[in-house]
C-alpha cells in the first residue's frame, strides 16, 4: 500500500556502535548521531552492509559500487531526498539507510512497482515514501525543499518517452534548496550520438545530460569515474554485455 504522507571530526565509541546496531535491528536503519566525516563514512559502510538488503542487491553491488555511489552523492543523515524512477528500490533503500529516522526518501515512479512494494513489505522503513507521479511533474506540491535528487540509470529511458524533459528538469531544479544536489548516473553512448541510442541500446550521450540540466539552471559540480569502463565499445545494450558498461556519474548543484 502506498504511503501518502511523509514524516518529517566525531569519533565512534564502542558503546555508541552497540546502540546503533540495536537501532538498526529494530528500525531497519541506523541514525548516526554526528555529521562528522568519520561518522558519515561509517554510515555509508553500515548502509551497504545492512542485513535488510536483499541477496539480489548484494549480487549487483560489484557492478553498481554502492559505497562509491554514496560517497559521490554526499548524502547525509537527516537529508530530504527524491529518487526519480526508483524502480525496485535498490538506490532508494541505500539512501534511506543513510538519511536515517530524521530524514526521508521519496521513491518516485510513473506507476507502482511490485518489487518496491515487496521490499517495503519485507522490511518496512518509515522514512521511505513511494510516490506515483508523472515524470514531467515528479515532485508532490506539498514537499519541503529537498537536499538531494537522484536519477540512476534511467535518464536514457525518460529520453525516449513522450516526456517534456525541460519541464521535468525545471521542476527538479525548483524542488531543491539552494546548494542542493542532483546526481545522475547512466550508461554511456558514443560521443555525439545524442539520444539516438536511448531506446535501442539503453544508453545516452553524456553531453546531452550535461547540457539539459545546465539549461534548467544547474551547475556541474563534479564528475565521477568510479563506474567508468574504457574497454566498453558502447555499441550494445547493457543486458547484452559480458563486461560492465561504461557509465558516467554527474553531480550538479543548484546555485
Amino acid at each position: 500500500m502506498l504511503i501518502s504522507q511523509y514524516g518529517s571530526g566525531a569519533r565512534w565509541f564502542p558503546a555508541l556502535l552497540v546502540i546503533l546496531g540495536l537501532a538498526w535491528g529494530m528500525n531497519g536503519y541506523a541514525s548516526p548521531q554526528s555529521d562528522g566525516s568519520q561518522a558519515v563514512s561509517e554510515s555509508y559502510k553500515q548502509a551497504v552492509a545492512s542485513p535488510i538488503r536483499t541477496d539480489e542487491d548484494r549480487s549487483a553491488d560489484a557492478k553498481r559500487k554502492p559505497l562509491e555511489f554514496l560517497q559521490f552523492t554526499n548524502v547525509r543523515p537527516g537529508m530530504l531526498v527524491l529518487d526519480i524512477a526508483a524502480g525496485g528500490g535498490y538506490t532508494t533503500q541505500l539512501l534511506a539507510l543513510v538519511v536515517g529516522s530524521n530524514g526521508t526518501v521519496w521513491a518516485q515512479g510513473a506507476k507502482s512497482r511490485s518489487a518496491l512494494e515487496e521490499r517495503l513489505a519485507n522490511h518496512p522503513q518509515s522514512n521511505i515514501v513511494p510516490v506515483i507521479r508523472p515524470f514531467e511533474d515528479p515532485v508532490p506540491n506539498d514537499l519541503p525543499k529537498l537536499d538531494l535528487i537522484t536519477i540512476i540509470m534511467n535518464y536514457h529511458d525518460i529520453a525516449y518517452m513522450p516526456v517534456d524533459r525541460a519541464k521535468m528538469n525545471q521542476r527538479l531544479f525548483n524542488a531543491l534548496k539552494p546548494g542542493g544536489h542532483l546526481v545522475v548516473l547512466d550508461h554511456s553512448a558514443k560521443t555525439g550520438s545524442g539520444i539516438s541510442a536511448a531506446k535501442s541500446l539503453h544508453r545516452i550521450d553524456e553531453a546531452v545530460v550535461v547540457n539539459e540540466f545546465r539549461q534548467a539552471g544547474f551547475q556541474l559540480e563534479q564528475e565521477g569515474d568510479f563506474l567508468r569502463n574504457p574497454s566498453d565499445p558502447r555499441d550494445q545494450a547493457f543486458f547484452d554485455m559480458k563486461i560492465p558498461t561504461d557509465k558516467f556519474a554527474l553531480r550538479f548543484v543548484k546555485p
